[in-house]
């Protein structure tokens, strides 16, 4: 058995509802290390009940500073279709992109809901968005919805709209220590941590719920599937999925969900 690349897993399972500093129910923390299975991390004692996207942010600075190795999986999309670029003229750049979004969906401002920027109130959204037919590539490999659909079960429109400014925020504290997986290429160093974009659908199945609620379970299920395909040598493999040179010119843009091979 090859040894695992990283130390510590952590499974996110996100909400975009209400304000970035609105205790959430269904934000949901699990994290597990090599020698123990995904337990829930809970908010510090004495503040909140459940996670806020803005305590989430910050506690997620703290644990990847600390040069363990670590890789975290977060269940919203990282990025957009290749058709909102070219609809909008921007550089198939994600940096770039993650700035320009957050020029005009300032969803992490304290009282800011998503609903707020999506009907004019705040920010300037109306001229930064897309369409439910838009899917990107791992999208349509998942059948996964795409994260212009709004308002329906299942969807990630609304958590992905509310993520994407924390992602820039988690880029510009951690700097070059933690690799955003595939925008910062495909293959990863030694020694760095990792934030990728997860689909828990791909696998909660293969793991008893044991008592959990679905937001509950779907953190559990990534940390756990994290950990197992490390500890069994496999999930490096995820690191290079199958696909031909110019999707992976797309991925690289669009992003992709580790997992999907």
């Amino acid at each position: 058995m090859r040894t695992p690349v990283f130390d510590r897993y952590v499974g996110v399972d996100y909400s975009g509802a209400k304000t970035p500093d609105a205790s959430l129910k269904g934000l949901r923390v699990y994290e597990a290390a090599r020698d123990r299975e995904a337990t829930e991390v809970l908010p510090v004692p004495g503040s909140r009940r459940y996670w806020s996207r803005i305590d989430l942010a910050h506690w997620l600075v703290t644990r990847l500073s600390d040069n363990v190795p670590t890789i975290v999986g977060i269940d919203h999309g990282f990025s957009f279709p290749m058709r909102y670029f070219e609809t909008h003229h921007l550089a198939p750049d994600w940096p770039s992109f993650l700035m320009d979004f957050h020029a005009h969906w300032p969803t992490d401002q304290r009282g800011v809901y998503v609903d707020f920027v999506r009907n004019g109130s705040r920010g300037n959204g109306r001229i930064r968005t897309g369409s439910a037919r838009w899917r990107r590539l791992a999208e349509q490999r998942t059948r996964a919805k795409s994260v212009f659909h709004f308002d329906v079960p299942g969807s990630v429109a609304k958590s992905t709209h509310a993520g994407l400014p924390w992602l820039l925020y988690l880029r510009q504290q951690l700097g070059a220590r933690t690799h955003f997986w595939p925008f910062d290429g495909w293959d990863v160093a030694a020694g760095q941590s990792v934030i990728t974009e997860i689909y828990p659908s791909l696998w909660n199945r293969q793991y008893p719920a044991q008592g959990r609620t679905p937001d509950q379970h779907d953190a559990f299920v990534v940390a756990s599937w994290l950990r197992q395909m490390d500890q069994q040598g496999s999930l490096a493999r995820y690191f290079s999925p199958q696909l031909a040179p110019h999707e992976q010119g797309i991925a690289q843009i669009e992003g992709w969900i580790l997992g999907v091979m």
